[in-house]
């Protein structure tokens, strides 16, 4: 079992930064893909971004140019940085992790980002 635990979440003014993590408590298992994605109230859940093993990266088209998505394999951890945050990206942000030798993935409990105009 793989547990994942998000932090960085916040109330920030737009035009604002943010720096979201979120760290997987178990080193027995191999990341293979992570992803952040995001729920406002009344909307489904999206991808924002994600990083592959090999560092090869993919963002939403609301992400893009704003966003940066990276990960420290070592700490078994990764990043979310936001910059230039507008309200429309207020929403929950989850992290996800697939572990391909499982078959399976995971998912952190989600923190909240609120923007404000």
């Amino acid at each position: 079992q793989v547990q994942l635990v998000e932090s960085g979440g916040g109330l920030v003014q737009a035009g604002e930064s943010l720096r979201l993590s979120c760290t997987a408590s178990s080193r027995d298992f191999s990341i293979d893909d992570w992803g952040w994605h995001r729920q406002a109230p009344g909307k489904q859940r999206e991808l924002v971004a994600a990083i592959h093993r090999r560092g090869n990266t993919n963002y939403a088209d609301s992400a893009k140019g704003r966003f940066t998505i990276s990960r420290d394999n070592a700490k078994n951890t990764v990043y979310l940085q936001m910059n230039s945050l507008k309200p429309e990206d207020t929403a929950v942000y989850y992290c996800n992790a697939v572990v391909a030798a499982e078959g399976t993935d995971y998912w952190g409990q989600g923190t909240q980002v609120t923007v404000s105009s």
